[in-house]
């Protein structure tokens, strides 16, 4: 056996050697968090450049990805997406058997399916990973990432992969850490454009983005706290299919998003964001729910209609 192939039986008393392919500032985090706990860590990456500093932290350069992966019995991947894995392993197939791919990549639950499968076939074993932090936060208290597949290689490899944040296993199904992810940055995301839009809301008005914002966050960040007021077992309603209105109204909550809505046309700003979430109020209100809670709102996000 290679000395840095898998060990079944591996020692407890030296850090694990890790490769890190893609090193941009997520895979730069993580490799001077590894750094940082004691690992040795080679890296690779398709523009050599990006890896100059973390070498002159002490990371070791591979010069081909055949050479990044035959350095460690773990690599973690730090890329664009799933495709940009296959491009640079193309040539280095030869090398994954008897070692571990964790890939930190986003992309869709189906491609990291198919990616599991490619590693198999190669006799890699393979993790599904989703960074739930940026990259400052890599290797704080504060971080945490989604792991989904091959539950083995999250045992073995559990003290490398917690240095980087706190892994939180999902299921055996290699597309569930992808599908968390997303549904995480699907919050995120829209977040984001809403706290953009009501910035441009309050522009018109002369209010900057420096005084806005952190009125803004006060929202924010208390709309977990908000949705759980109350609530011993939050989301135990929906699973049972239960919208009781008796604190916030489909319809209230839609007429306020109609306010909006006419509020940004008098302003003259985008009206996409503030017309899509009046619509999900105005479907539910159409099939005869404005007396539920806002929630009822997901029945037609779940049964979009065609046309």
């Amino acid at each position: 056996m290679n000395a840095h192939q898998e060990n079944p039986h591996p020692t407890a008393q030296l850090p694990t050697p890790v490769t890190v392919i893609g090193l941009g500032p997520m895979g730069r985090a993580m490799v001077r968090t590894l750094l940082a706990a004691g690992h040795e860590v080679t890296v690779w990456n398709r523009t050599a450049s990006r890896a100059d500093g973390v070498v002159s932290d002490g990371a070791k350069r591979a010069t081909t990805p055949r050479e990044a992966i035959e350095a460690s019995p773990l690599t973690l991947l730090s890329l664009t997406d799933y495709p940009a894995m296959y491009d640079i392993l193309t040539d280095a197939t030869t090398a994954l058997s008897g070692r571990t791919l964790v890939n930190l990549s986003s992309d869709t639950p189906d491609r990291s399916r198919e990616a599991a499968t490619w590693a198999a076939g190669h006799g890699a074993a393979f993790l599904t990973g989703g960074v739930m932090n940026p990259a400052p936060m890599v290797g704080t208290d504060a971080a945490y990432v989604y792991y989904s597949g091959d539950e083995g290689v999250l045992t073995r490899h559990r003290a490398a992969l917690a240095v980087i944040g706190a892994p939180k296993y999902l299921g055996t199904d290699p597309g569930l850490a992808q599908l968390m992810y997303q549904a995480h940055l699907t919050v995120f995301l829209t977040a984001l454009s809403g706290l953009m839009h009501a910035t441009a809301l309050l522009g018109t008005a002369g209010i900057t983005a420096e005084q806005a914002l952190p009125e803004l966050f006060l929202t924010a960040d208390t709309i977990g706290a908000m949705m759980t007021a109350g609530e011993d077992r939050p989301g135990a309603a929906l699973d049972a299919g239960e919208h009781p209105g008796d604190l916030s109204t489909v319809t209230m909550m839609g007429a306020t998003a109609d306010h909006i809505l006419e509020t940004s046309a008098t302003l003259g700003l985008d009206l996409a964001l503030p017309s899509t979430i009046l619509g999900h109020y105005r479907r539910a209100v159409e099939d005869g729910h404005g007396g539920d809670n806002w929630t009822r709102i997901i029945d037609g996000m779940r049964e979009p209609r065609v046309g």
